[in-house]
Formats: structure tokens, sequence, C-alpha cells
């Protein structure tokens, strides 16, 4: 009997896709991203969860969602449990919940099945260049744009979120770089996030006795943040 790591599980989640949502939490990521605030959840853990059980705990909730919340797979990355998800999926499509992922694009596996069953994808983008992609995931290659192929290909749903952080992120030539990028790339894109930079992951990096790659690097200020996303969106208006 199949079964997936699952980290924990939220309810009533407003910040993670559209309407009230359930959020599910996966183990195991293959990047190490040096603002990383679950730490926790880079290594799989045991098998924990039947698809069944997950469907029913999701279910339990279908009434908070209304007509436009739902379930949102998250992590760690969840697209490194698609044969799992696949067959969540299924099940929770015979009840017409609407559902979203929140991955980074970073695995090389097979997920056209799974696209199939969603309905939007949170697009989490690192950086568009392949020095600063390493720089912040410590992966040397980039799998995010053969995600991006396939979703396009499926013509699905995109959110597309991009943490600011000071001195990498922050900088009106990266902000050009960046609307350059998605305006070529990404199609079907309903909203751009920009999610500043903060340090509320760092007590968990003590606890598990790994160092915190950025304690350095201060907090980006959320005021900072909004002035950038509004240069960011003129930049990004102009070019379609």
């Amino acid at each position: 009997m199949i079964k997936g790591s699952i980290s924990s599980i939220e309810s009533f989640s407003t910040v993670d896709g559209p309407g009230i949502r359930t959020v599910i939490f996966f183990n195991g990521c293959n990047l190490r991203c040096i603002y990383c605030h679950n730490p926790e959840m880079w290594n799989k853990q045991e098998n924990n969860t039947t698809v069944n059980s997950l469907v029913d705990k999701i279910l339990k909730n279908k009434e908070y969602f209304a007509s436009t919340g739902g379930v949102t797979f998250s992590g760690g990355e969840p697209l490194l449990h698609t044969e799992y998800l696949v067959k969540v999926c299924k099940k929770l499509k015979k009840h017409n919940i609407h559902i979203a992922i929140e991955t980074s694009g970073a695995v090389n596996s097979n997920y056209n099945e799974l696209l199939k069953y969603l309905d939007l994808i949170i697009l989490d983008l690192k950086h568009v260049t392949d020095g600063g992609y390493q720089k912040i995931t410590g992966l040397k290659t980039n799998y995010t744009p053969n995600l991006i192929e396939a979703i396009n290909k499926n013509n699905k749903k995109v959110w597309i979120r991009q943490v600011i952080i000071p001195g990498i992120t922050d900088k009106e030539s990266y902000i050009k770089e960046l609307s350059h990028y998605i305006k070529n790339n990404i199609k079907n894109i309903e909203k751009i996030e920009f999610l500043p930079y903060h340090k509320l992951g760092s007590e968990k990096y003590i606890k598990l006795g790994i160092p915190y790659r950025c304690k350095d690097i201060p907090e980006m200020d959320k005021k900072d943040c909004e002035k950038l996303y509004k240069k960011f969106m003129n930049i990004y208006k102009s070019e379609l």
C-alpha cells in the first residue's frame, strides 16, 4: 500500500492559493536554499499517511472551501511524491476539490499525469540566472524550465513567487531580468508575488545543528519590498 511522507497539515490557510485552503506539507527536498525556513523537511521521513487517510482529512474541510478554496500541496518538494499525489488527486477530483501545488520545479521526474489534476501551480522562482540559482539553492542544474514547459503545454494557471533577499534579488538589474524571464517563458499567469526574506526559521537551524548561511543578511523591509514590487510591475506591464 502506497503511503506519503507528510510533515504537517494546516487547515484554514488563506495565503497558499485562492480562498480557504488545507495545506499539506511533504517531507523531502533536493534543494538547500540559503533562506529556507523549513530545514526539518529537507530529508524524506517515514511514509506515514495512506492515500485514503489523506483524502479523508482533506474532505473533512470541504464545507469551508466554498467555491474558491481547496487543497494545496507544499513542502519540502511535493513533486518528489508524484505517484502518491496522482492517486490522492484522482480521488479528490471525484469530489470537485480545487487542487494547487506549491513547487520550485527542481525535480527531473515525470509529472505530466499529475498536471492533469492540478488547477493551479504556485511556482517558487529561486533565481533566473544559472549562477544566482546555484548560489541560492546549492543545485547546479536548474530543472524549473522543464516544469514551465509542461505547465505551458497543459495550459495550467500559475502564481509566481519570488523571495526578495537583500543584496541578491532586491537589485533593480535583477527585477528587470526577472520581468523579462517571466514575460518570455511563462503563460497563464494569474498573480506575481514578492515575499520579503525573513529569519523566522533561523531557530530551527540551531536545534538541528545546521549552519544558518543567511545570518549576516538583514531581513527584507516589507515597505521596501512593496516599493520594489511596484517598480517591478511597472517594468513587467511595459513589456506586455
